[in-house]
């Protein structure tokens, strides 16, 4: 028997299956239970399940789709009903904050917030219990739980599905792409791991921060230069900007010179490219054009437009200069290094005929465009939470750079080029922000200007062809 079948002589019928993953939607969104259940771990491992066993993806979204609908209308019944009652209940009893995080943010965001809580991470089992507890009219409260819930069932269900679909392929991988399927989660979980880390330790309440100001103000001349360093608008080295800057440029230049030395592709990326091969499905495949549409010209215009509309209006002229220029440096670096190396690509769809493959374009302005907004995010929020952007703009880039592998329009060493010199510009971008007085954006709606990004996205999916 196969590991394939054997698996599969494990998971439960298809009705129970559907059961469990309304099931775990509505726990996964009920207040106090939500707050220390694994949904998300476990919605993933049911929609899975549920992929392998091909059950129908209308019936699988249903389900996820009236759990959470019944788990958030529970949870505002409870605070509706035992509003007194709530602070007084496990766990708010011990964690107070988290029902003051909760108030803020419905009091800030209103209506919205029921719709945005529940992608957003800690509040999100909270906010429709404090939304009761504030007494919210319940059929405005109705139609912002399913709507919501329309979008979040298909986002939170089909990577598990398309996952679960897939089992086979990923149980037999071509010969030697193992290795480089782990070495690539490996190394992809440890560099996250140790940027988030360094980014918060070279903050100025970092620890690391902290022992190197103290070891440089202990000798006169490493003390003049620390207090001529720290002499600008905002009295912070930007330490972990530096490091990045150092970190990825100098990445940036041994990765070419192997790339060039190689003349072709490397042997990793000769194996990666019969991995993603083997893995390929026309579900894989449409999710990647779309994700090769939200990078290309077209998508990073929709992404940022509603951003330099609102930086242009509110009179932001340094951070909307220092976004445009980024842009623009990117853009221009990305041309001239395809030029002067001129690497080919595996495959050259007609848009990309007259394109060289090193580095991936696609992935540097990536990298760029969200890690730029993750730093100007994290400027404006306590340190505590700085670290959810930064972990938020991995999350959406490591997928978008994977693209270009399903597509087979980039090798894998293009990619990781890509990611360094995206990394080199939002170093600079960052290093020249912080050195030039500007006032800040605590003012910003973020929520609602993410939401206008969304919006134009969504009209270039379905509207424009590729660029």
């Amino acid at each position: 028997m196969s590991l394939v079948d054997w698996m599969y002589q494990l998971t439960p019928s298809p009705s129970l299956l559907i059961l469990a993953i309304a099931v775990i939607s509505l726990v996964e969104s009920l207040a106090v239970i939500g707050l220390v259940v694994p949904g998300v771990v476990l919605i993933t491992a049911a929609a899975s399940l549920a992929g392998h066993q091909q059950l129908a993806i209308p019936l699988v979204l249903l389900a996820a789709f009236l759990g959470a609908v019944v788990g958030d209308t529970l949870s505002f019944a409870l605070g509706y009903t035992q509003r007194e009652r709530v602070p007084r209940l496990w766990p708010f009893s011990r964690h107070p904050e988290w029902l003051t995080h909760g108030t803020r943010f419905f009091q800030r965001h209103g209506t919205l917030s029921v719709a945005f809580g529940r992608f957003a991470g800690p509040v999100r089992p909270v906010v429709p219990m404090i939304a009761g507890m504030m007494h919210m009219r319940p059929h405005t409260f109705a139609w912002a739980n399913i709507a919501s819930a329309l979008v979040w069932a298909p986002a939170y269900v089909l990577p598990g599905y398309l996952l679960g679909r897939t089992w086979k392929e990923l149980l037999t991988l071509p010969a030697g792409s193992d290795k480089w399927l782990i070495l690539l989660a490996v190394a992809t979980a440890l560099a996250a791991l140790a940027f988030s880390w360094l980014r918060h330790q070279l903050a100025k309440e970092g620890w690391l921060y902290r022992r190197l100001a103290r070891l440089a103000l202990a000798r006169p001349w490493s003390s003049r230069l620390w207090q001529r360093l720290g002499s600008q608008p905002h009295g912070e080295i930007p330490l972990a900007s530096l490091s990045l800057l150092v970190l990825s440029s100098t990445g940036f230049c041994l990765w070419t010179l192997a790339v060039l030395d190689a003349h072709g592709p490397l042997v990793m990326d000769e194996q990666i490219r019969a991995l993603m091969t083997a893995i390929q499905s026309p579900w894989l495949t449409r999710a990647a054009v779309g994700m090769a549409k939200i990078g290309d010209a077209a998508g990073i215009i929709a992404l940022c437009l509603p951003w330099a509309a609102w930086l242009l209006a509110r009179r932001h002229i340094t951070a909307l200069l220092h976004l445009a220029t980024g842009l623009a440096g990117m853009a221009m670096a990305n041309t001239l290094l395809k030029h002067l190396i001129g690497r080919l690509r595996p495959e050259a769809p007609a848009y990309l005929a007259d394109s060289a493959s090193y580095p991936s374009a696609h992935t540097s302005i990536s990298v760029l465009v969200f890690g730029l907004a993750a730093a100007f995010f994290a400027r404006e929020v306590i340190s505590q939470r700085r670290h959810m952007a930064y972990w938020l703009a991995i999350l959406v880039c490591i997928p978008m750079a994977l693209s270009r592998l399903v597509l087979d329009v980039h090798w894998a060493s293009d990619l990781l080029g890509g990611v360094l010199l995206g990394l080199m510009g939002c170093a600079m971008v960052n290093i020249s922000y912080h050195r030039t007085p500007h006032r800040p954006m605590n003012d910003a709606p973020w929520l609602r200007l993410a939401l206008a990004s969304l919006t134009l996205l969504v009209i270039r999916l379905i509207w424009l062809p590729p660029v």
